[in-house]
């Protein structure tokens, strides 16, 4: 959530910068400004009368001690706590009509994000490793899968519609194997925590991360009466372990990591990415989250970035990073950088994974602070996520740039050790 104040003192400056992100919300920030200026209205209104019943308070006490008739002050008394009732009453309707609008504000970009519209204004900032060249034709990943008999889609469809998939044999095994190669890495050698959390959210934390209200129509929600959802991210989780807390500055940054299930409706055609692994309602991820010092936050996003490539550099996988314009940024970022993989199959850069700093955009949704010494004033925490990867997405890139002519896939060297030694996938028997 956008600071208040803010919006107030430099309104014609956020609406420019909304603009920057393609958001036409000028209607919504003129309402926003009405309310602003009601707010100022009814305040002052607000606490004059209870001052003024506070001092009536007081001559009724003196009266009651000195034997004076005092039906009449407890009349005007009367009067202004209707006053209060009504005019807290103004400003509970002002406040919530105005929180409505600022859930659904987006996040600012950040100066150093480049301007444009959508991903083809994306910047991209380096590239690792060279595409191989196959002196064959690479099959997608779905064929190879089918194959090797380790994608099962139609079996899927059977149990659960479309955008699923079954994972059989060697197939679930790498999938469990880059699991723990990422926590592995993440936590032995980057230092993060491990974490697993619940894999349902509720209402509150979403909120929190920028999910609700704005999209919540891309959410699975529970039937049930306990208001849950099914988390979209490990973001989630991970950001709401501390809110509504004031956390020690001398800690920070903190640095979480946790594997989760992803559930995501998503509705739409996406083109090629509707086939096979590349957008599933359920997807395996490792997720990154830091909790750091504004002053320190932006360094900590190329540091979760770096994390995030060296998963791809250990794999051997060639990938480029992006810096994302301010019209392709996701909702609650301030900058994104986007590692894309390629795909022989597709012969194209596709995305593996976001790296975001929402800056205080969060925590501000969250209640989550910080005192810098560990006393003092408490200001609020900047938040970071990233994809440390994605684990389907990871598959697919694994299969297509290892793929074997007669259709076998080698294992890169770094995940044998989680695979028992296998060095190449055959068909299952």
């Amino acid at each position: 959530m956008l600071d208040p104040n803010l919006l107030r003192d430099h309104l014609a400056k956020v609406e420019e910068q909304l603009k920057d992100r393609g958001a036409d919300l000028g209607q919504e920030l003129k309402r926003l400004r009405r309310l602003d200026a009601k707010r100022r209205e009814i305040i002052p209104l607000l606490e004059n009368a209870r001052r003024l019943r506070k001092e009536m308070g007081e001559q009724i006490a003196r009266a009651k001690q000195s034997g004076e008739q005092f039906d009449h002050l407890l009349s005007t008394g009367q009067v202004y706590s209707s006053q209060i009732d009504e005019k807290g009453k103004e400003l509970e309707k002002v406040e919530r009509k105005r929180r409505e609008i600022l859930l659904k504000l987006p996040n600012l970009p950040h100066v150093s994000v480049p301007e444009g519209k959508n991903e083809a204004d994306n910047k991209e900032v380096r590239r690792h490793g060279d595409p191989r060249r196959f002196d064959f034709q690479p099959k997608a990943h779905w064929d190879l899968g089918k194959m090797l008999g380790i994608l099962d889609f139609e079996r899927a469809a059977k149990l659960a519609g479309t955008r699923f998939a079954v994972l059989v044999g060697n197939g679930a095994r790498l999938s469990r194997a880059l699991i723990n190669f990422m926590l592995e890495l993440h936590t032995h050698e980057h230092g993060y925590v491990e974490i697993e959390p619940p894999f349902l959210a509720n209402a509150p934390s979403l909120l929190a991360t920028g999910n609700l209200p704005k999209f919540e129509t891309e959410l699975f929600k529970i039937a049930s009466d306990q208001n849950l959802y099914l988390i979209p991210t490990g973001e989630v989780p991970l950001v709401n372990l501390h809110r509504d807390e004031i956390l020690d500055g001398r800690r920070l940054p903190l640095n979480y990591a946790a594997y989760t299930p992803c559930f995501r409706s998503e509705a739409g055609s996406y083109g090629a990415d509707i086939r096979g692994l590349t957008r599933q309602h359920q997807f395996d991820k490792v997720e990154l989250v830091k909790y750091t010092d504004p002053d320190q936050s932006y360094d900590q996003l190329e540091i979760l970035t770096e994390h995030a490539e060296e998963v791809l550099k250990r794999l051997e996988l060639p990938y480029r990073t992006v810096v994302l314009s301010a019209g392709d940024m996701g909702f609650a970022a301030a900058k994104t950088y986007d590692l894309e993989v390629w795909l022989p199959a597709q012969e194209t850069y596709r995305e593996i994974s976001s790296c975001s700093n929402t800056e205080a955009f969060q925590a501000r949704r969250a209640n989550i602070k910080y005192r810098r010494d560990g006393i003092g004033k408490a200001e609020l925490v900047h938040t970071l996520n990233g994809s440390g990867l994605a684990v389907g997405r990871t598959l697919i890139a694994i299969l297509e740039n290892y793929q074997c002519r007669d259709g076998s896939v080698v294992i890169p060297e770094a995940l044998r050790p989680f695979m028992n030694g296998l060095a190449v996938m055959e068909r299952d028997t």
